[in-house]
């Protein structure tokens, strides 16, 4: 027996590949009929979210080329060649200007420190300072007259003469000048004497204006409120060149000859 199938049918495998041809087509008739259907389309796909791009940022512009400077030639210095020396200035005459100054500064401090009046007052002291004077104990002061006075316990001493003067230390350099309205607001206190004595005499000689005025006793002397550190003890002949003057007290008489 053979394996042909007999004349005028179709084989198996034919039949097999009609079936899936016949399948095949009617699949893609279906497919063409629901395209064309407005029911059935095909689901719209959503774009993609968009992209985060980051903003760019600007180039940096392009560095900006200087002009290459050219640096200038140095100046030639001392002592180089071709260097030419500086314009001279004007003279200011310096040196004059010093020596005039010195002058004038010299003139204005004899001005101010020689003596001008005739007890030896400079410049520097004749004008009056009570505004700024500073009172205390021991002060000498002297107004527009020949008076020159000691300020004890707020009374204005008199110093009655130059040995007085000298007795107590003083120099003129101490004196202060005041106005007589400054002097007026003080009491007038008891003067200041010097007594002078010579060893080989027992009389005591009160110096007062230049001239020596003879205490008659001791209770004279004692009354007139005078104590013995007064006493200055000199020469006979100093004395006898001091001239005389009235007597203390006045009705006293005559006084001795040394």
């Amino acid at each position: 027996m053979s394996n042909q199938p007999p004349a005028g049918k179709p084989s198996t495998a034919n039949q097999i590949l009609d079936l899936l041809l016949d399948a095949l087509l009617e699949r893609q008739a279906a497919r063409r009929t629901q395209s064309l259907s407005p029911e059935s389309k095909p689901p719209v796909s959503q774009p993609p979210p968009p992209r985060t791009t980051q903003p760019r940022r600007p180039a940096p512009p392009a560095a900006i080329k200087e002009p290459i400077r050219r640096q200038p030639r140095p100046k030639p210095g001392p002592g180089d060649e071709g260097r030419e020396p500086p314009p001279l200035l004007p003279s200011i005459n310096l040196d004059k200007t010093l020596s005039r100054l010195l002058v004038l500064i010299a003139v204005l401090i004899l001005l101010v420190n020689v003596p001008v009046t005739r007890h030896g007052v400079s410049l520097a002291r004749i004008m009056p300072d009570s505004a700024a004077l500073i009172i205390r104990e021991g002060l000498i002061l002297k107004g527009s007259g020949p008076e020159i006075f000691k300020l004890e316990d707020d009374k204005l001493r008199w110093i009655s003469s130059l040995d007085a003067f000298e007795h107590l230390g003083l120099q003129w350099g101490d004196v202060h000048l005041v106005e007589d309205q400054f002097l007026a607001k003080f009491e007038k206190g008891r003067p200041i004497h010097v007594l002078l004595k010579c060893d080989d005499s027992p009389h005591i000689y009160r110096l007062e204006n230049q001239e020596k005025r003879w205490i008659k006793d001791i209770d004279t002397f004692m009354a007139e409120g005078h104590v013995w550190e007064d006493v200055r003890f000199v020469p006979r002949d100093y004395l006898r060149e001091i001239p005389d003057g009235p007597p203390i007290p006045e009705d006293a008489g005559p006084p001795p000859q040394l």
